[in-house]
């Protein structure tokens, strides 16, 4: 076992004990992962932000059933993941967020050095946004997929759909994203 991984064992026993200054050390550890993971799948940085915050308290107080089959850290993207799915379901079920308020603004740069990753952040705004204005079910099968590294059977748990129909879904969603960002 390495010494990170010793020393977050040691620091979620603490946790387990009630030690707020182990929980603290554990949030710093873990909430800008998290913070992301939320934020790629409910578009929205408030939103995000309270739905790591519900996960953290979530995860402190269930710690007595992580049983160290998978990392921490994974264990607890599970619970951010599962979280962001299942608020995002609740208050979007039929709005749709502008494009604007999901995509990074990148400053106008004169200068030729920044040009290259300028014209690099456009394009990664451009997959951004095609990714995002795919119907929902793609949308977060691919989020999920690429951005999270899930593979098919998490997904199709996570999604509650069978693995067959998490492939195609995946499948249909990646020809969806190709005919956009070929148009």
């Amino acid at each position: 076992m390495t010494n990170a991984n010793q020393d977050i064992d040691s620091l979620l026993k603490l946790c387990k004990e009630g030690s707020r200054n182990a929980q603290f050390e554990v949030y710093n550890r873990y909430y800008k992962p998290m913070y992301n993971t939320a934020f790629r799948i409910v578009k929205d940085s408030h939103w995000a932000e309270d739905i790591m915050q519900e996960s953290f308290m979530k995860a402190f107080t269930k710690l007595d059933t992580f049983k160290g089959e998978v990392t921490f850290g994974a264990w607890l993207k599970k619970i951010v993941v599962n979280h962001s799915l299942d608020n995002y379901k609740k208050i979007n079920k039929n709005a749709l967020e502008s494009l604007d308020s999901v995509l990074y603004k990148v400053e106008d740069e004169s200068s030729n050095e920044d040009a290259a990753l300028d014209f690099q952040q456009l394009k990664a705004q451009q997959v951004g946004a095609a990714i995002q204005s795919l119907k929902e079910n793609y949308r977060i099968a691919l989020t999920l997929f690429f951005i999270e590294g899930y593979d098919h059977e998490e997904i199709s748990e996570i999604m509650g759909i069978t693995s067959g129909n998490c492939r195609t879904t995946i499948s249909r969603a990646k020809e969806s994203l190709l005919k956009k960002l070929n148009a």
